[in-house]
Formats: structure tokens, C-alpha cells, sequence
């Protein structure tokens, strides 16, 4: 070899070395630059049942590779305009075939449910899943392929939203296991409401007698009893009828003693019959006249007392009728008062109304006898009652009806005039299995509950039906008897969101 060539080769060779490492380092930078769209295990069970190797990349339509002896599967799971599906393409030495090629089949084994198989056919130029592969892709795989007589089988694993949690975890940040199952869903109304006065219940306290007020004991907005004296009101009336009764009583024992001495003579055969039949003719007519004076004493109110003083005559006592809530009143102290004049009103509040705002589309909904559920809007008052009315006219201004609630309010917790906010049970459905409303969460775009499985928790997305507040029926996504988180199930959201639980397909 000529000098000049080998100085040439010399010179040439690190030019060659450089480009040849460059064309390697090229290639790894755009293997390992390749999106993974599944995660395949360390290794695939050929068709003898011993671990064969597989090819850890990604195939051209994004899905995993797995062959073995230059056949090629590549699994994708496709979810653009359509629910989640599988996707095989089948490759032979790189090249595409058709997807008649061979066939697929593949078994998928969930947290709590039972294997699920799916049958492949040809469309276009892959093999389509028969079943629509369910959120969340968390799964493993076992996948069979046959072509020319020979068997390819590979494994698969995938983990998504998945959190592993203790028991003793659980009770800390306070998390309640529950089941999944039957439940009666109350369909409810939610409507506006007042709390107001039963006007049935409220009495008007007229004094009966004119006369001058001389003492004011209760003010409005405070409670009496039955039989609390109110007010006092001197009555110059009053004094009239009081003596009028005074002076019968005392005709009334004179004409008893007359009659009894009369009696006594006419026995002892001393008087004439005459006189004694004359003597209890006064007897008599004292006693009517008694009477008569003291009916028009109680049909006042008051009580005859014979032996009251002369400074007591005109002392009319206005008593509390029934006992309730003083609504008004209009007694001044010093004041004249006719007998007709209302000076309180008191309200029995042993029960309320609530007047119950029902707008014109509901008033199919609303009938009387509806179990109704009040719940004061500032305060923590609730209770129970029923519809026993509803108006058949809507209102020309706020163009609604109002429908009645009675309740029952034996301590006094409502009040006229509160707010209230009242459901009303319009339907009750029994359905097979509902889940409590406060363990559903939003998870990525997925309504959810996460179900319990041994010392696992994966979101289980649901389709969910009725609802009442308290429970929610579950049409889709959980069957009966699963266990799921209840309580302070957000806590695992926000676990699992921090353990980045990948959506990796």
C-alpha cells in the first residue's frame, strides 16, 4: 500500500468514527423519544407456556408492540368519537397484514368483577373489540393470538386510579365503608315558605266592660298562660252589677230566714199556711234575682264574691283566654276603653302554618296530604308536616298559588314570620342499588365512587338516575353489594390526585 493512501485512511477514520456514533446516538434519541400509550410486562408467555421476550416499544398507531418470531401484535385502546374500544393491527416482519390474518382474543381481569373476554373481528384493516373497554383502563391482560397453526400468548398489566389505603388509615381522616344496594329514593319539590300565624288559633282579647285601664301586665311578642291577668280596668259598670249582686245576696238571706221562721210557725201550727206560702214566695223571687245578678257577673268574666270590699267593685281583670303568644297590643295605661275595642291578640302556637310558595309548573306536582319536609333558612329549626291545602287561584302580582303546611310546635321553636325552605316528597321509587349522595366525587371528567377492594381503593365511574339529597340511584358502574368510601371520601381524591394515578392507554 502506497504511503499517500494510508495517510489518507488515517486521515479519514475519526471523521468516520464521529459519523457512526452520531447515526447510533440518533436512533436511541428517537426510540426512547417515542410515546407509550400502554405499559407491557417484563415479559410474554409464548405458546408453550414458557416466558418469551417482548419488544418493549411503541407501535406506528400508537399502541403496544408484542411479538415474538417477527409476528407482531400492537394493542391500542381507541376513544376518539366512540367509547373506549380495542384496536389490533398485525404485523409480520414489520410489514402490516391483514386483519384476517390471524385471531385474537383477549381476557381482562378487574378489581372486584369477574373475567371479562373479548371476541375480535375484522374491520378495515384492524381487528375490533366486541366490548367497550370501561374507565378506568386499570386492568391485566391476557392475550392469545393464533396464525398458521401456532399459538402466541402475552401478558399485560395496567394500574389506574388506584390508591392503597390501610383500616387504620381509613378511621383517621375519618372515611366509612358502605355497600352498594337497594334503597327508596324520594323524589322531592324544593320550594319558598314562610312561617306563618294559624289564624284559626287566634283570639282577640276584648275587655267586655268600658272603663279606665289601671294596669298593662304583658307586653307584645311575650308568652302567657290561660287565666293571666293582663290588664285591669276600672268599670263603673262593673260596679253597678257588683252591687246590684251584693244587694241581692242580701235580700236573698233575708227572704231565707223569713221563710224558714214562717215555716217553722205554720208547722207549729202557730201562723197561717198563708203567711208561709207568702214568705216563700219572696224566698223564691230573692233567689232568681240572685241568680240572674250573678250570671250577668260571669257572662263577663267575672267571678261573684260576696264579701268584697267597696274599693274592689270596680275592678274589672282582663284574663288571658288561652295560652299563646302575644301577637298585638293596643291597652295604653290611663286610657278609655269602650266594651267592643280589642286590647290584645293572642295566638294558640302549639301549631304554625307554612305558607308555601308553589309556582305555576309545579302545581301538577303539589296535592294535598304530600309529605313535606320545612327547614328554617337561618336558624337549625326542621320538621315534618303535610299539605292540607292549596289555593286553586294564582295570585294576579306574583302570579303563584300557595299551598299549606301544618306543623306541630310544642316548645316554641317557629316563629311568624321566618323563612323556610320545604321539600316536598312527590314520589317514592324502591331501586336496586343507589349509593350515598355524599360519597360521589368528580374525578378527572368522571362522576365517581371509589370502591374498596381488600386494601385497595379504585374509582369506579357511575351513571347515576334519581337522586333525593341523601341517596342516589346508580344505573351504571357499581353493582349491588360492592363496598365503596362514605364520609370524608374527598380525602382519597385528593390522595389519589397526589399519587398522579396515570390515565395511560
Amino acid at each position: 500500500m502506497k504511503m499517500g493512501d494510508m495517510m489518507n485512511k488515517a486521515r479519514w477514520m475519526p471523521m468516520l468514527i464521529v459519523i457512526v456514533v452520531g447515526l447510533v446516538l440518533a436512533i436511541l434519541i428517537l426510540t426512547l423519544e417515542k410515546p407509550s400509550a400502554m405499559t407491557a410486562t417484563e415479559g410474554s408467555i409464548d405458546s408453550h407456556g414458557e416466558l418469551a421476550g417482548a419488544v418493549q416499544e411503541t407501535g406506528p398507531r400508537g399502541g403496544k408492540l408484542f411479538a415474538e418470531n417477527g409476528f407482531t401484535v400492537e394493542l391500542t385502546i381507541f376513544e376518539k368519537g366512540v367509547p373506549p374500544q380495542f384496536r389490533v393491527y398485525l404485523y409480520d416482519k414489520g410489514k402490516p397484514l391483514p386483519p384476517t390474518a390471524a385471531n385474537v382474543a383477549i381476557s381482562m381481569t378487574r378489581l372486584g368483577a369477574p373475567v371479562q373476554f373479548f371476541k375480535f373481528s375484522p374491520e378495515a384493516d384492524y381487528l375490533l373489540g366486541d366490548q367497550v373497554v370501561e374507565e378506568p383502563h386499570s386492568f391485566d391482560l391476557a392475550i392469545t393470538a393464533e396464525r398458521n397453526g401456532q399459538t402466541f400468548r402475552w401478558g399485560y398489566s395496567q394500574v389506574e386510579a388506584r390508591l392503597e389505603m390501610t383500616d387504620d388509615t381509613l378511621r383517621t381522616i375519618g372515611v366509612e365503608i358502605l355497600t352498594a344496594g337497594p334503597a327508596v329514593i324520594h323524589s322531592t319539590l324544593k320550594l319558598p315558605g314562610e312561617i306563618v300565624v294559624n289564624p284559626n288559633s287566634v283570639v282577640q282579647v276584648v275587655p267586655r266592660l268600658p272603663g279606665v285601664v289601671a294596669a298593662v301586665n304583658f307586653e307584645a311578642g311575650q308568652s302567657v298562660k290561660k287565666g293571666d291577668v293582663m290588664a285591669v280596668i276600672e268599670s263603673q259598670l262593673l260596679a253597678d252589677l257588683q252591687s246590684q249582686y251584693l244587694a241581692a245576696q242580701r235580700r236573698l238571706a233575708l227572704a231565707k230566714t223569713v221563710y224558714e221562721r214562717e215555716k217553722q210557725l205554720w208547722q207549729e201550727k202557730i201562723s197561717a199556711k198563708q203567711d208561709y206560702l207568702a214568705a216563700e214566695l219572696v224566698f223564691s223571687e230573692a233567689r232568681i234575682a240572685s241568680d240572674l245578678a250573678a250570671e250577668k257577673l260571669r257572662a263577663l268574666g267575672v267571678r261573684p264574691e260576696p264579701g268584697l270590699h267597696a274599693k274592689d267593685l270596680t275592678r274589672y281583670e282582663v284574663r288571658a283566654p288561652i295560652s299563646g303568644l302575644i301577637l298585638s297590643k293596643t291597652v295604653a295605661l290611663g286610657a278609655v276603653y269602650k266594651d267592643d275595642a280589642p286590647i290584645f291578640t293572642v295566638a294558640d302556637m302549639s301549631t304554625v302554618w307554612t305558607a308555601v310558595t308553589v309556582y305555576p309548573k309545579d302545581l301538577s306536582i303539589v296535592r294535598t296530604g304530600q309529605k313535606a319536609h320545612v327547614k328554617a333558612t337561618a336558624y337549625d329549626v326542621e320538621g315534618d308536616g303535610v299539605v292540607t291545602y292549596i289555593t286553586t287561584l294564582i295570585g294576579g302580582q306574583t302570579r303563584t298559588a300557595t299551598a299549606r303546611v301544618i306543623l306541630d310546635n310544642p316548645d316554641g321553636r317557629w316563629h311568624p314570620g321566618m323563612f323556610v325552605n320545604v321539600e316536598l316528597i312527590s314520589d317514592e321509587i324502591e331501586v336496586p342499588v343507589a349509593v350515598a349522595a355524599q360519597a360521589v366525587q368528580t374525578y378527572r371528567d368522571w362522576t365517581v365512587v371509589f370502591g374498596r377492594y381488600g386494601n385497595y381503593f379504585e374509582a369506579r365511574p357511575l351513571e347515576l338516575g334519581r337522586s333525593d339529597g341523601r341517596m342516589v340511584e346508580v344505573l351504571k358502574g357499581i353493582p349491588a353489594g360492592e363496598h365503596y368510601a362514605s364520609g370524608n371520601s374527598f380525602a382519597i381524591k385528593a390522595d389519589m390526585d397526589k399519587a398522579g394515578a396515570s390515565h395511560d392507554h
